[in-house]
């Protein structure tokens, strides 16, 4: 069963990262029904990494977080590295991509791309 929380307990996104979403969506024509899944993987220099993609389906045990017209799912192993993380988009001199503020990352790569808890 798939639960729908309070986005603020969970996961936030800055209004700069959302509007960068919706316009990667509409220049990629992804449908309307599509959801951010946001997850984080084993691997990269730093023990885990962050991934971004549009999923066309829920699974079970997602929790669906639903912020200005975006859905975003997130597996529940997620959830638990990712709860009280800020998403946000950088589009300045140390580079151009997705960051990502999470409180319960004990050390972090110089990409910023892995983290390790």
């Amino acid at each position: 069963m798939n639960e729908q929380i309070n986005l603020a307990t969970e996961i936030d996104l800055t209004e700069k990262a959302i509007k960068q979403l919706l316009k990667i969506k509409e220049e990629n024509n992804i449908p309307d029904n599509y959801g951010l899944r946001v997850s984080v993987k084993g691997g990269g220099c730093s023990g885990f990494t962050y991934q971004l993609g549009f999923d066309d389906s829920e699974k079970p045990g997602d929790t669906i977080i639903e912020k200005n017209g975006l859905k975003i799912l997130v597996d529940g192993k997620s959830l638990f590295y990712l709860t009280g993380t800020v998403i946000d988009f950088s589009d300045g001199l140390n580079g151009r991509g997705f960051v990502f503020n999470n409180p319960n990352a004990k050390k972090t790569c110089g990409c910023g791309e892995s983290f390790g808890v």
